[in-house]
């Protein structure tokens, strides 16, 4: 009797082991295509649909140079906003940008859609990493 306890455990425990790695799995091009949603709703009426932005008034998401630099910055300016200066491709823009509430997976979402659209190629940006900057 012991043994088929020993068993089951064991086997409940492969299992266990099995579902936890499927969790830990990121499927970046699912959280792209969830992104695009997000992207549509909350920031293509100041970054263009191709995410162009308008010169001088909302800076370029297509092959930004300020975007790519930095995923961090990125994450922590959606969670708190941005304003004064900076400069994207060469270009100094000085606006502000507010604070845009979205959820971890939200915020991840639609980063890897703009990281990874218009000429733009970036590694993912996970859902945990967007709660361990909210702080």
């Amino acid at each position: 009797m012991n043994r088929n306890i020993t068993l089951i455990i064991g086997m409940l425990a492969g299992v266990s082991i099995t579902l936890l790695s499927f969790d830990q799995k990121f499927d970046l091009k699912a959280s792209i295509t969830r992104g695009k949603e997000v992207y549509t709703t909350q920031c293509m009426t100041c970054h263009m649909e191709q995410g162009e932005g308008i010169e001088g008034a909302f800076p370029p998401l297509a092959k930004s140079d300020y975007l790519m630099a930095d995923k961090k910055r990125s994450i922590t300016q959606i969670l708190h906003g941005l304003s004064g200066e900076i400069k994207v491709n060469g270009v100094t823009y000085n606006g502000e940008m507010a604070a845009i509430e979205l959820t971890d997976q939200e915020l991840s979402d639609v980063l890897n859609y703009v990281r990874n659209s218009w000429g733009n190629k970036g590694e993912a940006v996970t859902p945990a990493e967007v709660k361990a900057l909210r702080k």
